[in-house]
């Protein structure tokens, strides 16, 4: 185990040349360096934020959501079956012609009506409105806190306006208790994401999250073990910028406030193109590679730490890329068409289609002609000014906080 320990926390690995794991171990009285320790207090704080947030969403956003009128749906729960529970919870959710055909024979039901208790069945885990208001008021609440908290302490800050005094005299950095308490918190608060992502709103992107959780934890712990925190700090605050205002905007679109929404979402893109793909790669990127080597050379965790940033900038444009073609499509028709890497709950959507086939056989027999001309109505209707915004909010949910 000793042999396994020293292998992984190599100076040779982790440090600038010249310098040990033992001139960091004992600093001068009052002065006090990041050590691996100090990510372990993370843990019992996410606990806290955790239970906080459950407080929170009970006391306070709960509330919220009855002033704007935002009531938990009810939902018809499907009759108790144990074959179809068991294909629903083990085989599949939606099943095809062939299991529905095999099940219709099975329990000598119509297949309308296995389709039927399948579609109850989804709806049955499908997450109310108010259930996702309160959780988006949630990460509203924390996201400006922590963007307001770290301004603050940024702004005191002299690499704040001169990122190069994220490298002078490095590692030997002194932790102040400021940027101590920032680093923990954020750290912590990803860390009660991956608890509560068991309990959240269930999404088509669970696991893509949960590995998006975890790389977030350990980008923060590895910046903060080899003391990057400097720029590990401008980092947070640049991805910090513009979660809030896409919480915002979906808190406007459950109240339904759509010109509210509307707005907020240009706000939201704006931001997000202009700290994503300006003042990261040339003030954040810029100093980490640039700068730091022209001041303290590279050295292998250097090279690491500047390779995960540039990857974090691959997906910023990948997410910008998509932000804008959903923009283009809702300002060329008006509407907005599905976008399949959402984390639109999983049985949100289905439901209408199969409600739609099912009804459609009586409709066609009634009102075929009038039918068909009020869904060509519908679909070039008024109501898509800027639909792009709901389609914005559920292709941006996964990327809040990529830091």
């Amino acid at each position: 185990m000793a042999a396994i320990s020293a292998w992984f926390w190599n100076e040779r690995f982790w440090l600038p040349h010249n310098v040990t794991w033992a001139d960091l171990a004992d600093p001068a009285p009052g002065v006090e360096y990041p050590k691996v320790g100090h990510l372990l207090s993370a843990l019992p704080l996410a606990l806290g934020i955790f239970a906080v947030r459950i407080l929170f969403e009970r006391f306070i956003a709960g509330p919220c959501a009855a002033a704007f009128c935002i009531q938990a749906e009810t939902s018809r729960r499907a009759q108790p079956n144990a074959v179809l529970e068991k294909v629903f919870t083990s085989i599949t959710k939606c099943p095809d012609s062939r299991h529905l055909d095999g099940l219709s024979k099975q329990l000598d039901w119509e297949v309308r009506k296995v389709q039927r208790w399948f579609r109850l069945r989804r709806n049955q885990d499908k997450p109310s409105t108010r259930t996702k208001f309160c959780e988006s008021m949630w990460r509203f609440t924390f996201y400006l806190c922590i963007f307001t908290y770290g301004i603050h302490f940024l702004w005191q800050s002299p690499w704040m306006w001169d990122t190069r005094h994220c490298w002078y005299n490095y590692p030997y950095q002194v932790l102040t208790p400021g940027m101590y308490r920032y680093y923990v918190t954020e750290l912590a608060f990803y860390w009660s994401l991956m608890f509560s992502q068991f309990i959240d709103i269930k999404r088509k992107d669970f696991l893509i999250m949960f590995v998006h959780h975890l790389a977030t934890i350990t980008l923060i712990s590895f910046s903060y073990v080899n003391n990057m925190v400097r720029v590990g700090s401008l980092v947070m605050a640049v991805h910090d910028a513009s979660d809030f205002l896409l919480e915002a905007a979906k808190l406007a679109n459950y109240a339904k406030y759509q010109r509210v929404c509307d707005f907020l979402f240009v706000v939201f893109g704006i931001s997000f193109f202009v700290t994503r793909l300006v003042i990261y790669p040339f003030w954040v990127i810029n100093s980490s590679m640039f700068e730091s080597w022209s001041i303290i050379g590279p050295y292998p965790s250097w090279w690491l730490f500047n390779m995960l940033l540039l990857v974090l900038q691959v997906l910023h444009v990948i997410w910008s890329y998509l932000i804008a073609r959903i923009a283009l499509k809702a300002v060329m028709r008006g509407k907005v068409s599905k976008d399949v890497r959402s984390d639109i709950e999983s049985s949100s959507e289905e439901e209408t289609t199969e409600a739609g086939k099912e009804r459609e056989p009586e409709q066609q027999r009634s009102t075929s002609l009038r039918h068909t001309i009020s869904s060509s109505k519908g679909e070039n209707g008024t109501n898509g000014h800027f639909s792009a915004t709901k389609a914005w909010s559920q292709n941006q949910n996964q990327n809040h906080n990529s830091w």
